[in-house]
């Protein structure tokens, strides 16, 4: 299982709808928000500066 860096879910590799490679390595999320939060600042949450505050992507988790 991989962890979802935005909203801290698990995602299942093998299952997961939505997936991006960022500086070689891939990373899995559990919805679109989720996908689309991470591209526009890969950075943040790759060092944990997410704020896991609600940011109404749809995911339906707290970010």
């Amino acid at each position: 299982m991989a962890k979802d860096l935005v909203c801290d879910m698990e995602v299942d590799e093998k299952t997961a709808k939505w997936k991006t490679v960022y500086k070689g390595k891939t990373y899995y999320f559990c919805a679109p928000g989720c996908k689309k939060a991470f591209e526009e600042e890969p950075e943040m949450y790759i060092s944990g500066g997410g704020s896991h505050e609600e940011c109404g992507c749809g995911c339906g988790h707290h970010h």
